[in-house]
């Protein structure tokens, strides 16, 4: 039995030992890869040599010859016209052309709502050199001395004129082309509306008129007029709205109203000819003189924002007096002229301003 178990040992271990072999690499070919290994090997100072060779190195760089740029373009007429043509989607922009100023008269630069004849004071000739200077007032001068008159008579309108620039009588704004058929029918779009609401019935009144010939302009008083009530009224508007800028349209293409009468006739004629026109009350015509004719010396008394301003200027408590009720609870009318009176002849200016008191005198959130 002993001998059986030996044997079967044996066996065993004699099965086992192939399989161990075939699994162990014969140390030969082991050696033979290690000197492989050994062979492929780069000495150390060859492999630095490789490596700071193979580093990025910076170009040497090269003298060039600076080229003097050529002159600006002389705008000749084909020029010019590029120049002045706005880019696609842009809103074009007004050259400021230095033109006389009148503090009791018209500055804007109007368009003829027919036409779109610019209609202008008369611009500024050049001086002589053999005259003195002149002290005109003009486009360019206009705002910085009225805002000089309301320091020179108030001392406390300093921080209020150094605070807020009026963009309104700026050279810019005075080069800003008003139809005024425009602006007068855009008043009557935006009474008792938000101005959202007026900005949508706006769009949709110019849409009604959109075609090849001017695009997406405003019509011209002679394209509104034979219009129906029923067709204006599709635009959103209010069946007295759509009469009012209808009879705004007769008024243009009858003769009675042009953008060279407004821009000409003074300030009580202009008054009395617009307040014949359905749908524009005093309110609305002093704003279209103050906005759109660009007058310095308009002053709404009916203004609730003015008569707040002005009690706020004068250092009134303004929260008490808003509890107050009726029309004039902040300042009466006869203070509101008197006060005003001494800022002429530029009231609109200093009205512009009583608009803006309140942001720096009084707390907001106490106002209505």
């Amino acid at each position: 039995m002993a001998a059986t178990r030996r044997s079967s040992q044996l066996n065993s271990q004699a099965d086992v030992k192939p399989s161990q072999a075939e699994s162990t690499p014969p140390r030969a070919a082991t050696q033979n890869k290690r000197k492989r290994k050994a062979s492929t090997s780069v000495p150390a100072s060859t492999s630095k040599a490789t490596a700071k060779s193979q580093r990025p190195t910076t170009p040497t760089k090269r003298r060039t010859q600076h080229i003097q740029a050529a002159p600006p373009l002389t705008p000749t007429p084909s020029a010019a016209t590029v120049i002045a043509e706005p880019a696609e989607g842009t809103k074009p922009r007004n050259p400021k052309v230095a033109r006389l100023a009148d503090p009791r008269g018209t500055n804007a630069t109007l368009l003829s709502p027919e036409t779109s004849r610019i209609i202008t004071s008369k611009n500024i000739e050049p001086e002589s050199p053999s005259k003195a200077p002149g002290k005109n007032i003009t486009t360019e001068n206009l705002l910085s001395t009225a805002c000089a008159h309301l320091i020179e008579v108030d001392e406390r309108m300093r921080p209020l004129v150094e605070k807020n620039h009026c963009k309104v009588f700026s050279p810019e704004g005075l080069a800003e082309k008003i139809d005024p058929f425009e602006s007068l029918a855009s008043g009557i779009i935006s009474q008792q509306v938000s101005g959202a609401a007026a900005k949508s019935i706006k769009a949709k009144f110019i849409a009604l008129f959109d075609n090849q010939d001017h695009g997406p302009s405003f019509p011209h008083p002679s394209e509104v007029a034979p219009c129906t009530i029923e067709k204006l009224r599709t635009a959103g508007l209010s069946q007295r709205k759509a009469e009012y800028i209808k009879g705004l349209a007769e008024k243009f293409t009858s003769g009675e109203l042009s953008g060279k009468i407004l821009h000409e006739v003074p300030y009580e004629e202009l008054v009395e000819k617009l307040i014949a026109v359905r749908g524009l009350g005093r309110w609305s015509i002093e704003m279209f003189a103050c906005f759109g004719l660009k007058r310095m010396d308009v002053f709404s008394v009916g203004d609730l924002g003015v008569q707040r301003g002005m009690a706020a200027f004068v250092g009134r408590d303004v929260a008490k007096l808003k509890s107050k009720g009726g029309k004039w609870k902040y300042m009466s009318e006869k203070e509101m002229l008197e006060i005003s009176e001494k800022f002429a002849p530029y009231r609109s200016l200093f009205m512009w301003l009583m608009w803006r008191v309140e942001d720096s005198f009084t707390d907001v959130s106490t106002l209505e």
